[in-house]
C-alpha cells in the first residue's frame, strides 16, 4: 500500500511563514537571557525578587530621670484626687449626716486662741440683723421725765396709765409701768404691718396682688370693708393702708390670713423680741385678749426707723401710711404744730392707747407708746394720755441735747419739702 507523503515546503515558503514557538522555547529562553525583552524581564525579577531594606529608625534618646519621676508622681497624683473625689461623692450620698458630724467635729477641735478672737473682733463688728440686734440699745434713765409722769399719774386716781419713751439720738429712755401686758386694742396691727411688709420684702406678697375679701373675715367694729360685699377684691397695699388709717379690722384679719394665721404671726413677734405682744381673739377683741406693752410697740418702731426686719423702701411705705392715721385725739394733742407723728392709736372702751415715731422741727426724733387703763369711755383716759405727751415733748425739747449734725462728705441736691398736710377730722375707733 503506498505510504501517504507530506506535503513539501519549498525554501520560499519557509522563510515567508511564521515562527512557531513553543512555551518551552520561551521558557529556556527567558532561563537563558536571550530572547527579545530579555533583560527587563531579569530586572522586574530581581525588583520583585528582592525587597526593600527598610529604613532604619532613628535611636530614642533615653529620658531624663527627673522628668521620669515628675511625671509619675504627678499621674498618681491626679489618680489619687480622682478616687477620692468618687469615693467622698459616694459616702456621701449614703450617709451625709455621718460626714457632716465628722467636718464638725474637726472644725471644733481647730479653734483659734483667744488673741486671735479678740483680734477678729476687732476687725470684725458684728452687723446688726434682725437675729442678732433683737434688742434696741439703751442708755441713761431719765429718772426726772419718770417723775413728772408719776405726777401726772397722781392727777387721774382713776386711771392706770403704763408708758415707755426712748431718744433715739441717744438712746436715753423713760419707763412707767411699760413692760407689763395690757390689752392692745387696735395697736396689735402695729406689728401686723410690720410683719406684712416683712412678706412684701420676701415676695411672699406683692403690692399690686388683689385679695377676696370672705365671708370668714368680715367682722364688726371700726372700717367700711365690711360693707363692700362678699367677694370684693382689693390690691394688697390698699388692705393695709386701710387696716391703719382707718383702722379696718376686716382688712386687718384679711391680712392676717393671708399671711398664714394667729400663730404663725405670734411666733413671729416672738423672734422680734416681743414677750409680751400676741393675738388671741379676732378684733374687734371688746374682750381684750390681744396683748402688748408700751416697751413692746416702742421697741418694735425703733428697730423699724433704723432699719431693722424691712428694706429701706418697705420702712419708707409704713411711715408713709401711719402718718395717715386719722385718729389724731392721744399722742397728737401734745405735739407742737410744727411735730410730726406716725402712729397707730387703739380704742376697746375701757383701754386706749397710742403708738408712734415723732419728729420734732429741732431734727430730734423719738418714739414712745402710752395706754390708759379707764372706766368705759372714762375721757379722763384720753387727757391723761395728751397730758403725758404734752410732757414728754417739752422734756426732750429743753433738757435733752440736740442731735448733732454729721458732716457731709458730698454734695446732694436739695430735694423740695412735702407740704404740711392739714388736720384730718378726728374719729373714734371700736
Amino acid at each position: 500500500m503506498p505510504r501517504p507523503t507530506s506535503p513539501t515546503t519549498s525554501p520560499q515558503q519557509k522563510k515567508n511563514s511564521p515562527r512557531r514557538v513553543n512555551n518551552n522555547q520561551k521558557q529556556a529562553r527567558i532561563v537563558s537571557g536571550k530572547g527579545k525583552n530579555s533583560k527587563k524581564q531579569l530586572s522586574r525579577e530581581k525588583t520583585v525578587s528582592q525587597p526593600k531594606k527598610p529604613r532604619p529608625y532613628p535611636s530614642k534618646r533615653s529620658p531624663n530621670l527627673l522628668i521620669q519621676c515628675f511625671l509619675y508622681v504627678l499621674r498618681i497624683g491626679v489618680m489619687g484626687v480622682g478616687i477620692g473625689a468618687i469615693a467622698g461623692t459616694t459616702l456621701t450620698i449614703i450617709n451625709p449626716q455621718d460626714i457632716l458630724a465628722a467636718y464638725t467635729k474637726a472644725s471644733q477641735l481647730i479653734k483659734p486662741s483667744p488673741e486671735e478672737n479678740k483680734e477678729n473682733k476687732e476687725e470684725k463688728p458684728e452687723k446688726l440683723t434682725p437675729k442678732t440686734s433683737a434688742s434696741v440699745p439703751v442708755s441713761k434713765e431719765l429718772t426726772a421725765l419718770q417723775e413728772k409722769i408719776q405726777k401726772i399719774d397722781a392727777k387721774y386716781p382713776n386711771v392706770k396709765p403704763q408708758a415707755w419713751f426712748i431718744d433715739l439720738d441717744n438712746g436715753a429712755y423713760v419707763t412707767y409701768n411699760g413692760t407689763q401686758p395690757i390689752p392692745a386694742a387696735s395697736t396689735i396691727k402695729i406689728p401686723v404691718l410690720v410683719a406684712f411688709f416683712e412678706e412684701v420684702d420676701k415676695g411672699n406678697i406683692h403690692l399690686d396682688q388683689m385679695l377676696t375679701m370672705t365671708k370668714d373675715v368680715m367682722v364688726s367694729g371700726s372700717g367700711d370693708m365690711q360693707y363692700m360685699g362678699i367677694n370684693k377684691k382689693f390690691t394688697a397695699l390698699e388692705v393695709a393702708r386701710k387696716m391703719i388709717v382707718i383702722s379696718d379690722n376686716t382688712a386687718t384679719e384679711m391680712l392676717v390670713k393671708q399671711m398664714g394665721g394667729k400663730e404663725v404671726l405670734n411666733k413671729r413677734f416672738k423672734e422680734w423680741g416681743m414677750k409680751n405682744t400676741e393675738i388671741n381673739n379676732i378684733l374687734p377683741d371688746l374682750e381684750g385678749t390681744n396683748k402688748t406693752s408700751s416697751e413692746d410697740l416702742s421697741k418694735l418702731l425703733a428697730r423699724i426707723e433704723r432699719g431693722d426686719l424691712i428694706s429701706a423702701r418697705s420702712r419708707d411705705r409704713l411711715i408713709d401710711i401711719m402718718e395717715g392715721t386719722r385718729t389724731r385725739t392721744l399722742l397728737p394733742q401734745g405735739l407742737e404744730k410744727q411735730a410730726n407723728i406716725a402712729h397707730k392709736t387703739g380704742d376697746i372702751g375701757t383701754i386706749i392707747g397710742d403708738a408712734g415715731i415723732i419728729d420734732m422741727p429741732t431734727g430730734k426724733r423719738y418714739i414712745g407708746a402710752v395706754f390708759a387703763e379707764r372706766a368705759y369711755n372714762d375721757v379722763a383716759g384720753r387727757h391723761l394720755i395728751q397730758d403725758i405727751s404734752r410732757t414728754v415733748y417739752q422734756h426732750f425739747k429743753h433738757y435733752q441735747p440736740r442731735p448733732v449734725p454729721k458732716p457731709i462728705t458730698k454734695q446732694v441736691e436739695s430735694q423740695p419739702q412735702p407740704e404740711e398736710k392739714p388736720a384730718e377730722n378726728n374719729q373714734t375707733e371700736t
